[in-house]
C-alpha cells in the first residue's frame, strides 16, 4: 500500500538528521540508505533532499564539506552538536505524536506490541 506523502514530508529532516548520527554521508548516499532501511517507503527524489539539506545547514545542524570519493568529489553532510540536539526533540517530539496516535486507534489504550 502506498503511504500519504504528507505523512513522510514532516519526518523527512528527522530521518536525515537520523542517517547522519551514524557517519557523514553524500546526498545520493543518504538517498540509497533511506531507502534501503525503509524497504523503500521513503524513496526521496533529489530535488526533494538537497533543498531540506540546505536548510538543515542555513540552521546549523548539518555542515557540509567536499572530499575526493570514488574518483571524484562529492559534498558530504556532518551532524554537528546544534542537529543532534535538533534529533534528539524531533524524535521525542515523534514518540509523542505516534504513541498519542497509537491511543487514539486503539480506543484509548497504549498497545503494548511485540
Amino acid at each position: 500500500m502506498a503511504i500519504d506523502r504528507s505523512l513522510i514530508s514532516g519526518s523527512t529532516a528527522m530521518l536525515l538528521l537520523k542517517l547522519l548520527e551514524k557517519r557523514d554521508m553524500y546526498g545520493y548516499e543518504m538517498i540509497e540508505e533511506l531507502a534501503r532501511l525503509s524497504d523503500n517507503t521513503f524513496a526521496l527524489k533529489a530535488g526533494t533532499l538537497y533543498p531540506l539539506l540546505h536548510t538543515l545547514e542555513q540552521k546549523g545542524h548539518v555542515s557540509a564539506y567536499d572530499k575526493p570519493e570514488g574518483g571524484r568529489a562529492r559534498r558530504f553532510y556532518h551532524l554537528t552538536d546544534s542537529g543532534q540536539r535538533e534529533l534528539a526533540c524531533r524524535q521525542e517530539e515523534w514518540s509523542q505524536f505516534s504513541g498519542a496516535v497509537e491511543m487514539v486507534l486503539n480506543g484509548g489504550e497504549l498497545c503494548v506490541c511485540q
